[in-house]
């Protein structure tokens, strides 16, 4: 009923996941700061999540802990399970899952993944999504998840249809006061659940994000915001003060820099006049 992927990238961990399911993102997926993350689906049984991070906290690889727990669980062929650590990622499918089901796991060091699905339209989702992650090195992280899960999507994901999607993923330092919670999404009930998705994580990081391709305030840049701050009711003799006044009106200081002007807040600034 799922397709998802289970990454790392550098110190980031995370899960992208999406489903004719209600709600798929109370269920399937887990990330822990320097630990590593966890999906469950089709029969998904939540316990796993924290045994296999535990797991993983103890310094066991992703294979032997996925081994010990589907042994020890008696439906264990009704699941499917991705889990990456700090040095692995492995991917399970058990025998009674519903076609087509299967997946893949690589560590390639830098970064590694577990890719899985179920009830989906065919192994070409395993695929799509697999290199899409491949083809997006070099990205955000989460920008490379997204990806995946769109190829998935557009491949014919899910057999059933299109309901839910979610994205969890963390960073130390990234988020909301530096929380360390680079992404936490969910899209429970939608028709387009993971173009919904690419929407929010948009969003996300507009609100969220860490300045990008600042440019300094001098000369006529300067007394361009100056002048966009003023018609927006923000006048003070210090220009980064009015800026900082008008970024917090509307939820953009997590991308204030001292060095200038974040290029998408100055976007957004911009379109205040239009």
């Amino acid at each position: 009923m799922t397709f998802s992927i289970v990454a790392r990238q550098g110190e980031a961990y995370g899960v992208a996941v999406a489903s004719k399911f209600l709600a798929v993102g109370a269920v399937v997926p887990a990330a822990v700061n320097g630990v590593g993350a966890v999906a469950t689906q089709a029969s998904a049984r939540v316990a796993y999540l924290d045994e296999l991070i535990g797991a993983l906290r103890s310094g066991e690889a992703a294979d032997d802990a996925l081994a010990v727990a589907t042994v020890a669980d008696d439906e264990s062929a009704t699941r499917q399970v991705g889990v990456v650590g700090q040095s692995s990622a492995a991917t399970f499918t058990g025998a009674d899952c519903l076609s087509w089901a299967g997946g893949t796991a690589h560590d390639e060091g830098e970064s590694a993944y577990a890719i899985q699905g179920n009830i989906l339209t065919g192994p070409e989702v395993v695929a799509a999504m697999e290199s899409a992650w491949r083809a997006s090195a070099g990205r955000p992280f989460a920008q490379r998840l997204l990806a995946a899960l769109v190829a998935g999507d557009d491949a014919g994901g899910d057999s059933r249809g299109r309901q839910s999607a979610a994205m969890y993923a963390v960073e130390p330092g990234a988020g909301y006061d530096a929380c360390g919670v680079l992404a936490d999404l969910r899209v429970d009930d939608h028709g387009d659940p993971v173009g919904e998705l690419t929407r929010l994580l948009s969003e996300w990081e507009m609100y969220f994000g860490r300045p990008e391709n600042v440019q300094p305030l001098h000369a006529d840049l300067a007394e361009e915001v100056r002048g966009l701050l003023a018609d927006a009711g923000y006048v003070a003799d210090d220009l980064p003060v009015a800026l900082a006044d008008w970024a917090g009106h509307v939820n953009y200081e997590t991308r204030l820099s001292p060095d200038g002007i974040d290029s998408r807040v100055l976007e957004a600034l911009r379109a205040t006049r239009a």
